[in-house]
């Protein structure tokens, strides 16, 4: 597969508009759904569903702590509660409440997380979820999705509204290239190629996924072949697929919008160490906080680029001959 893709007329939608209109579609199909919010509605796009079923609809105020454990004993109740604030605050200031009223008891809690990642911009480092995909997917019991596009994130929120168990789902606050139509079809614990190729593979989630597809184009220019691969399911992972790209082609990079600490990166590494070591890079925010400024601004400053995946990509197959000397 070698697919172009015309970016300078691709469409974008932000995910968490997605979002939005899927829990209505869901709202009318189960009444068993509710959704809860932390006086973010407007921005998360929860407000749609209010608009339709405001008796479903809980809006627990600036109380992240609240917002969990009340949608912990409305999973206990029978409902399927979906849980929205952004990411920064879902995961870090409700953490003990998700870690021990929603995944020890493995409860059937959805933790739709908005605004993660440094392109929320200029609110600066302290809304700019950087570690939120290390703190969920450390939790026993708790499934782990970052959808790459519109399309994909109607989905995942529908896979994790089937699931019978805890989910993060996570989404940023850009609009974004849309990158699948509805020919796509997700699965929890399966990643899906979107190109290949046999010089080196690509694994990226959320917005790195358009970032990773225009960095195999300008590979292919350089008589590089890259294989890419979207990973929106970070646990499970697909084991199987990261194994086999990698004995493909013998050399990884791993892209995504968190710090390369404890996120995709850290989950493929250990995957690879395990069963089949390649040389690796990855591509990500390098264990420091990001700051205000625009979002493209930012992305660019802190690497989150096609060019920088080029360059690591060029380094990782280097190393791919390399003998270590004793």
């Amino acid at each position: 597969m070698t697919e172009r893709i015309d970016w300078e007329n691709i469409k974008k939608i932000a995910m968490r508009d997605a979002y939005g209109q899927t829990l209505v579609q869901l709202g009318g199909q189960n009444k068993d759904i509710v959704v809860l919010d932390a006086d973010l509605s407007k921005s998360t796009k929860t407000a749609d569903f209010a608009k339709v079923f405001p008796e479903r609809f809980f809006n627990m105020g600036i109380a992240e702590q609240n917002l969990m454990g009340f949608s912990a004993g409305l999973a206990a109740a029978g409902k399927v509660p979906f849980a929205s604030t952004f990411a920064v605050f879902a995961t870090g200031r409700a953490f003990e409440q998700i870690r021990n009223s929603i995944a020890y008891p493995k409860l059937n809690v959805k933790i739709a997380a908005t605004h993660a990642g440094i392109s929320v911009g200029e609110d600066g480092a302290s809304h700019q979820a950087i570690e939120d995909l290390a703190l969920m997917r450390a939790l026993p019991n708790m499934t782990v999705l970052a959808p790459a596009d519109a399309e994909e994130t109607r989905q995942v929120i529908k896979a994790a509204a089937a699931y019978k168990g805890p989910v993060y789902i996570r989404m940023g606050r850009l609009a974004v290239p849309v990158l699948f139509d509805q020919s796509y079809k997700f699965e929890i614990g399966k990643a899906n190629v979107r190109r290949e190729g046999k010089d080196v593979a690509i694994i990226a989630n959320g917005l790195m996924v358009a970032e990773a597809l225009k960095a195999a184009e300008i590979l292919n220019s350089q008589g590089i072949e890259a294989t890419v691969v979207n990973c929106a399911s970070v646990k499970p992972l697909d084991e199987n697929t990261i194994i086999a790209v990698s004995q493909q082609t013998g050399a990884v990079v791993t892209a995504e919008e968190h710090n390369i600490i404890g996120g995709l990166g850290s989950a493929v590494a250990e995957v690879l160490s395990e069963n089949y070591p390649v040389p690796l890079c990855r591509v990500g925010i390098k264990d420091t906080f990001g700051e205000s400024g625009r979002p493209e601004e930012l992305l660019v400053k802190y690497g989150l680029t096609a060019a920088e995946i080029v360059k690591v990509a060029q380094k990782v197959i280097k190393k791919k001959n390399c003998k270590i000397s004793a």
